[in-house]
């Protein structure tokens, strides 16, 4: 038996892809699928703020991606926005702060729709969740989780906008956050009834460590496919 922890990859089905925007850019990404079943939803990722370091590969989408294939049966669709560089590669364009970015949010829902991906969530992460936020309405998807959001970027209206929208979203909130705290989250979202918010005793805005990268996966899962639930932490075959 082998602990699942760090980035340890257990066996999916990975290929490396490349999503269109509809302003004339590639972006590079990766989709991760079950090994030998179909999926049963699909996770969008929506990385950090790629002018502070995030990319498709930041610790908890990359580990999404290593783990819940195999674990939860879900397909995991990572992609670099527009200027955004990472190991697979750098995708077209400049970081825009979230305006032009809607259409790599786009990009990637049309990859999902043409590929005849299940039941799409986005999964945004710190600036991922300003992009779900502003942008996910347009879309054609089964819910929203927003892990660390600072709502920086994200005005009140549009917070509000997802009142009249029964698609549920799950916001999982670090307790010592350096931007958004339990409290004020609640306060902020006030303006969508439906909207959960999970605090996270002892969680930090980077979900550093393994205690921290089990947890927030397994809020992810009893969103999407509770029945998944709970995740192994030790695999017993090949990786």
């Amino acid at each position: 038996m082998t602990e699942i922890r760090g980035p340890l990859q257990l066996p999916a089905r990975r290929e490396d892809i490349e999503l269109r925007t509809l302003d004339g850019l590639t972006l590079v990404g990766e989709l991760a699928l079950p090994l030998s079943t179909e999926p049963v939803a699909t996770l969008v990722t929506l990385h950090p703020l790629p002018t502070a370091g995030g990319f498709m590969d930041s610790h908890i989408l990359r580990k999404a991606a290593g783990r819940l294939p195999a674990l939860a049966d879900l397909a995991v669709l990572r992609f670099n926005t527009r200027g955004t560089t990472s190991p697979r590669g750098t995708s077209e364009g400049s970081f825009d702060g979230g305006h032009d970015e809607a259409f790599d949010v786009a990009a990637a829902m049309d990859f999902v729709r043409e590929r005849g991906l299940p039941n799409p969530w986005l999964v945004g992460w710190s600036f991922g969740t300003e992009l779900a936020l502003k942008y996910g309405r347009d879309h054609d998807i089964a819910g929203v989780i927003l892990l660390s959001p600072p709502l920086h970027r994200t005005s009140d209206d549009e917070i509000a906008a997802w009142a009249g929208d029964d698609r549920p979203l799950v916001a999982v909130i670090p307790e010592l956050d350096d931007y958004l705290r339990p409290d004020a989250a609640t306060e902020r979202f006030a303006s969508i009834p439906h909207l959960v918010v999970v605090p996270v005793e002892g969680g930090r805005h980077l979900w550093v460590g393994e205690t921290q990268t089990r947890r927030v996966l397994t809020e992810i899962v009893a969103a999407v496919n509770p029945g998944a639930l709970p995740l192994a932490t030790e695999w017993d075959g090949p990786l």
